[in-house]
């Protein structure tokens, strides 16, 4: 059998998983022998230490060596509970056991037979119990003696299931586990083997052996990112671009009405430099909300223009997709632009209209959510195409755009800041601008985080506020009650009702969530923008760009569910007007781990330096909310704990494409392919 097909293997193969249990593995993303493999323990237990039964401590949780006094005794106390109990003893003392709801128990115990018992100790030091620990006879070292790894589960599967599950996809291509670093790589870091960390991290023999396997897996996970990143970025400069004919910035800046910052300046220098390269440009402008990236935008539309050429600018919302055309209008028609709109809601008509003159050259610049993408839209002379929140969108929809001109210069923008260690890990085939000044006049949003205690100011805060003629948002954790089991968390569609008929029903409130069709979110929100709503409550859907200057009171409810860095997002709504604008943070259920959190929010309007804090304490899953941005998996590395190990894996990945730029040596082919798969599976990273 092939190595690849081995690992390929469906797990309904491997003995004692079968086709009912094959379901429930596959819950947790297991669907063959090398997602088995690659599944690691989310801790451990030591179940090395066995303690005789005087020396137990209540709460603790261990082994102990004893022998059946007695035969087990079966009670059925009512119906779906069962009780099984036995009494055990070593030379020092009497332990009671008991187990629920696990009869076969009974058959399994023989008295005057000596097993190792594994579990928590409950009771008192007079009568001491453990509740449903785990044996076996004595001297079997399969689940106590040793190291025992503790799985993330799901229904119908328990750790035993689990470890038996991998120890047997372990035996079943351990001799053909490939090595996907190169030897020369492995020797120079002092790395163990493929082979000897796969067995260790799952069953480890000592704490050493533990450490040895996961640094391994550690630094292989980094090193091929890396080195997946570093061969895209060659990959690109090896294309051939177009490049365009360096233009003479100062008439754009002398027609803007607001001075740009130091940051602005250079990521537009940055920018028009890369597209007089004869390699397309690959840029990320990321910023602060509010930082003015949309002025990097128009100053590359203006340059591509300056050519001769036409631009398209994709944002991931109809309201973000006028938003800009509006703001992009404004700066580039007085320069002699032609701007056109292109939307999904627009007529059959109008939409032929922009289609025609986005095909004869009359428009120099076109701003559209993925209706860009169809096919009936062909560009006159595409030269640059623009993302907006780059994440939203996947690798298809972005490549579709750039598809519809012979490679085009492409610029990400996102608002979303992300520390610079993880910026290199997503976007580690762009070149990255940072855009880390507010421009003058934006201003900071007073953040306050307050308890239950404060709920009724907060309403006549709310009050005063929209007396004023301001707008409020505000924000709950999810769409409505039946989503969790938690009664104190509010949800949207309820609170909307409250808000409107109990506490406030001479205002106008309003609720939008992502359940609700595009055209009726459009709706909700372009009737706030107007100011026909005073409240509007809703989940995360407003996030990201949303431009209401009006809106100067933003409430968070049980804001310990949100990442501090969405949390900046949902504050970035408020205080884009001139008016003095708020953000309420309520702690929820979080106590004090929670507060201190939030207290970050309180103490730093700094996008970058939340994100790092996020970053800390939460792990990069949470700066997109979901899984839409196509970071590879993370199985083992954490980017907050392990940035020394990510610095000497790129380093290694640098050296080794250096020296390979094809990864075409043999020694150098398994991570080539392992390169290859990862493209496969997570091409949302590829712009």
């Amino acid at each position: 059998m092939s190595v690849q097909k081995s690992l390929n293997t469906d797990i309904r193969y491997i003995k004692g998983v079968g086709e009912a249990r094959a379901k429930a593995f596959s819950k947790l993303g297991i669907a063959t022998l090398g997602d088995l493999i690659s599944y690691f323990p989310r801790t451990y237990e030591d179940r090395t230490v066995i303690k005789p039964i005087s020396m137990l401590v209540p709460d603790e949780t261990v082994c102990v060596k004893a022998m059946a006094a007695a035969a087990p005794r079966l009670t059925h106390v009512r119906k779906g509970l069962d009780l099984v109990k036995v009494r055990v003893v070593d030379e020092g003392g009497a332990l009671e056991l008991t187990f629920f709801n696990q009869s076969f128990v009974k058959d399994m115990i023989k008295p005057g037979e000596t097993y190792v018992f594994y579990g928590k100790v409950t009771g008192s030091y007079r009568r001491l119990e453990m509740l449903n620990p785990v044996f076996e006879k004595e001297g079997a070292r399969n689940i106590t003696g040793r190291i025992m790894p503790v799985y993330r589960l799901t229904a119908g599967l328990s750790q035993n299931v689990l470890a038996a599950a991998v120890r047997q996809g372990l035996e079943a291509c351990l001799e053909q586990l490939p090595d996907d670093l190169p030897p020369a790589v492995r020797e120079k870091y002092r790395l163990a083997q493929a082979r000897y960390a796969y067995e260790n991290i799952h069953f480890p023999d000592s704490p050493e052996a533990l450490n040895i396997a996961r640094r391994r897996l550690i630094f292989e996970e980094l090193f091929v990112i890396s080195a997946a990143m570093g061969y895209m970025r060659q990959g690109r400069s090896a294309k051939k671009g177009r490049g365009l004919k360096p233009v003479d910035l100062s008439e754009f800046y002398g027609a803007l009405p607001f001075q740009l910052t130091g940051a602005q300046r250079r990521a537009i220098e940055q920018s028009v430099g890369d597209m007089t390269r004869d390699t397309p440009m690959n840029r990320l402008v990321q910023g602060d909300v509010g930082s003015g990236k949309t002025v990097v935008a128009a100053a590359c539309c203006w340059f591509a223009f300056k050519n001769g050429c036409q631009s398209a600018f994709m944002a991931p919302t109809e309201i973000l997709a006028e938003q800009h055309y509006r703001s992009l209008s404004a700066l580039l028609e007085p320069l002699g632009m032609r701007v056109g709109l292109l939307t999904g809601s627009m007529t059959a008509k109008q939409k032929r209209e922009v289609v025609g003159q986005l095909k004869l050259g009359e428009l120099d610049t076109v701003i559209g959510t993925h209706a860009l993408l169809s096919e009936s839209v062909e560009f006159f002379d595409l030269a640059l195409v623009i993302t907006d929140e780059q994440h939203r969108f996947g690798v298809e929809q972005r490549s579709a755009l750039s598809s519809k001109a012979d490679a085009p210069h492409v610029l990400v923008m996102s608002a979303t800041p992300i520390p610079r260690t993880l910026a290199l890990i997503i976007y580690g085939d762009l070149d990255v601008s940072i855009i880390d000044e507010l421009p003058p006049g934006r201003q900071k949003v007073d953040t306050y985080t307050v308890s239950e205690a404060l709920r009724e100011r907060t309403y006549k805060f709310m009050r005063k506020l929209v007396g004023e003629g301001r707008q409020v948002f505000v924000v709950c954790p999810m769409v409505e009650e039946s989503e969790t089991a938690d009664e104190d968390l509010k949800s949207a569609q309820e609170y909307a009702k409250k808000l409107q008929t109990e506490i406030f029903p001479d205002l106008k409130v309003a609720l939008v969530h992502g359940r609700m069709k595009a055209k009726e979110k459009d709706a909700v929100m372009a009737a706030f923008a107007a100011g026909d709503i005073d409240i509007l409550v809703s989940t995360t859907v407003i996030e990201v760009g949303v431009d209401v200057p009006n809106a100067a009171l933003m409430v968070v409810e049980n804001a310990d569910r949100f990442g501090l860095s969405q949390l900046h997002q949902l504050r970035g709504r408020v205080g884009r007007g001139k008016h003095k604008s708020y953000c309420i943070l309520f702690e929820g259920a979080g106590g004090a781990v929670s507060r201190e959190r939030l207290k970050i929010m309180t103490e730093t309007n700094d996008g970058f330096a939340i994100s790092e804090a996020d970053l800390r304490l939460r792990g990069p899953g949470d700066f997109f909310g979901s899984r839409q941005h196509g970071l590879p998996e993370m199985k083992i590395a954490n980017l907050a704990s392990d940035m020394d190990t990510l610095s000497k894996a790129q380093e290694a990945a640098q050296a080794l494409l250096k020296a390979d730029p094809g990864l075409t040596l043999p020694e150098n082919r398994a991570l080539r392919e392992k390169i290859e798969r990862l493209f496969e599976m997570k091409s949302a990273t590829l712009n």
